[in-house]
């Protein structure tokens, strides 16, 4: 028998217990070391983020450190002085002052042409002929009709004074001498009659002779030599367009006509230029004839007509040409080009380089705008030098590279 106690033949309470301490102790060991490890990783995790912020502070200052030294590559010009013009632009048509489409005025055989087709020819050049034989008869008829006529007046102009004096001896009645004065006036009527046969005779002769009536270009030739025409033709000879001086016709918007008006007062006869649909090449140089006398309301425009010399013939009638009226002209203007000007919600401002090769934003006032041409009237001195490329980049105080410099205009006076 075991000295630790008595058998009782039940379980032995003690063991129970220290098995049951066991897992109790496992799980406080546990525990800590659970415990320790969350604060081990939320550690590590503090460190990492505190030694990226760090990290992401010290690339933040070093590049805050770098901008200001990096130079940004633009293209600036000078502010310049010079007069800004004013235009109104529009699209018009080249008409000729006078066409003429010339037609014989008499029947007959056209015998000959005498111009080329193209060719440049003058009021009273002679065009055509026509056979003039039977107008030289007709001439010479009417002649012959007036020389008999006159004689027979002379005849009775004889009788009448016979008569007279055989009235005044009582010889013959009172109705003789009425008769013999009548037909000396009727004779006399005659030869009026005559005369006026003479005359048109003489004009249909002159009519065989087909002239030009203005000075103009000959177009295409309509009838050949040889042909029987009439006066009564619906197709004539040939057609003459007056090309020197020519005109344009163009229309502009009904609210650009206050301003117009205005320019006409000061300046009746305002420039006017034309050129071609590319808006590249100047055609020529006139000034404004007139306006229309009222506003098309389909359309909300009035017509203007301009009149240019066109010596060179660039003009032709029917072309399509760009027309650029002056209506004013604002003079010892600061220029700069359209591009160098920005526009933000507090206004209108440029990049001004200053000596120390930093741009300054500087808030501008708009004078007026002529195509790529700005007028300055506030903000702005002549010799500034306006950033006009590269301003997407751009901040105040941003340190720049003029890498080029292109010259704007000192008068506007091109483009639309």
């Amino acid at each position: 028998m075991d000295s630790d106690g008595p058998t009782t033949g039940k379980p032995n309470a003690s063991r129970y217990l220290q098995g049951a301490e066991v897992p109790s102790l496992l799980d406080k060991v546990m525990q800590r070391w659970r415990t320790w490890l969350v604060v081990l990783v939320v550690a590590i995790v503090g460190i990492y983020y505190l030694s990226g912020r760090s990290s992401s502070t010290d690339s933040a200052a070093d590049s805050a450190t770098a901008v200001p030294h990096t130079a940004v590559p633009v293209a600036a010009v000078p502010a310049k002085l010079g007069d800004l013009k004013q235009y109104i632009s529009a699209i018009g048509t080249v008409t000729a002052y006078n066409t003429v489409t010339v037609k014989s005025r008499v029947d007959g055989q056209l015998n000959r042409v005498n111009f080329s087709e193209g060719q440049i020819v003058k009021a009273g050049d002679l065009l055509a002929e026509i056979d003039p034989r039977p107008y030289q008869v007709q001439l010479t008829q009417a002649e012959g009709t007036l020389a008999k006529d006159l004689a027979n007046l002379e005849n009775n102009k004889i009788l009448y004074a016979r008569d007279k004096e055989l009235y005044d001896q009582k010889i013959i009645a009172r109705q003789d001498l009425d008769n013999q004065q009548a037909l000396v006036g009727q004779y006399a009527g005659s030869i009026e009659s005559d005369k006026g046969a003479v005359d048109n005779a003489k004009l249909q002769l002159v009519y065989s002779r087909i002239t030009s009536p203005i000075t103009g270009r000959v177009g295409l030739r309509l009838v050949d030599p040889g042909n029987i025409i009439h006066a009564t033709d619906a197709t004539g000879l040939v057609v003459i367009t007056q090309l020197q001086p020519i005109a344009v016709d163009f229309s502009i918007p009904e609210d650009d006509l206050p301003e117009l008006e205005g320019a006409m007062k000061a300046n009746p006869q305002l420039p006017v230029t034309a050129y071609d649909r590319d808006f590249k090449h100047e055609l020529g140089s006139g000034t404004l004839l007139t306006t229309d006398n009222q506003i098309d309301s389909s359309t909300g425009t009035i017509k203007l007509k301009a009149s240019f010399p066109n010596q060179d013939n660039s003009l032709f009638p029917n072309q399509f040409v760009n027309a650029k009226l002056l209506v004013n002209t604002i003079p010892n203007a600061t220029l700069i080009p359209a591009a160098g000007l920005q526009r933000s919600q507090q206004g209108s401002f440029v990049y001004v380089v200053k000596p120390d090769k930093t741009v300054e934003m500087r808030p501008v006032t708009v004078q007026a705008t002529q195509g790529d041409v700005i007028a300055i009237s506030k903000g702005l001195q002549v010799g500034d030098l306006v950033v006009t490329d590269g301003v997407d980049k751009l901040q105040q105080g941003s340190h720049v590279s003029v890498q080029t410099a292109a010259v704007p205009p000192t008068t506007a006076s091109t483009g639309p």
